[in-house]
C-alpha cells in the first residue's frame, strides 16, 4: 500500500514519518509467528501473511495461540539494546484483508481476526498483535533475541 502524508505536506510541515510509510495508534507494532498460525488455523483457505498486518516486528515464538494477548503490560526485551513496553492490543480493520501486492484481497482474513476479539477502551475488537512504546532505543537485527522483562 503506497500512502502518503498529504495532510502535513499541504501545510508546509514535515511528516511525523518518513514518506512511504505508515502506523496507526503507535509507531511501533509487534506480532507473533503464533497468532499467524493461530489465524491460518481458524481460517485455512487464507493466507496470513505477515506483510498484510505492516508490523514493525515478527517474533517467532513456540507456545501455540496468541501469545502476546499476555503480554499486555509487560516489557519486552530485543537483543542486547532495545527495551519496549507493551501499551495495548492491535486492534484491526479491514485493511489486512484487502489486496496489497502479490496478495489478493481475502475476506477470510476478517473472519479469522474475528476469533481474538480483546476489549480495547471498553469494546470488543479483533486484535492481532500489540502496539508498543520504546523506553530504550537501539538496533534491532534479524535473528535478535526476544524476551520478557
Amino acid at each position: 500500500m503506497r500512502l502518503g502524508a498529504a495532510f502535513f505536506n499541504e501545510r508546509g510541515l514535515p511528516s511525523a514519518v518518513p514518506d512511504g510509510s505508515f502506523f496507526d495508534a503507535f509507531p511501533l507494532s509487534v506480532l507473533t509467528s503464533s497468532s499467524l498460525e493461530q489465524l491460518g488455523e481458524f481460517e485455512p483457505q487464507s493466507r496470513f501473511d505477515a506483510r498484510r498486518f505492516r508490523m514493525n516486528v515478527l517474533v517467532d515464538t513456540t507456545e501455540p495461540g496468541f501469545v502476546e494477548n499476555e503480554w499486555l503490560g509487560r516489557k519486552l526485551a530485543i537483543g542486547d539494546e532495545v527495551r519496549i513496553a507493551v501499551a495495548m492490543p492491535d486492534p484491526r480493520c479491514v485493511m489486512p484483508s484487502l489486496a496489497q501486492g502479490d496478495l489478493p484481497r481475502d475476506p477470510g482474513i476478517l473472519k479469522g481476526l474475528g476469533h481474538n476479539r480483546i476489549d480495547v477502551a471498553s469494546s470488543l475488537y479483533p486484535c492481532a498483535g500489540i502496539y508498543t512504546v520504546v523506553e530504550a532505543m537501539g538496533t534491532i537485527r534479524g535473528n535478535d533475541r526476544v524476551s520478557l522483562i
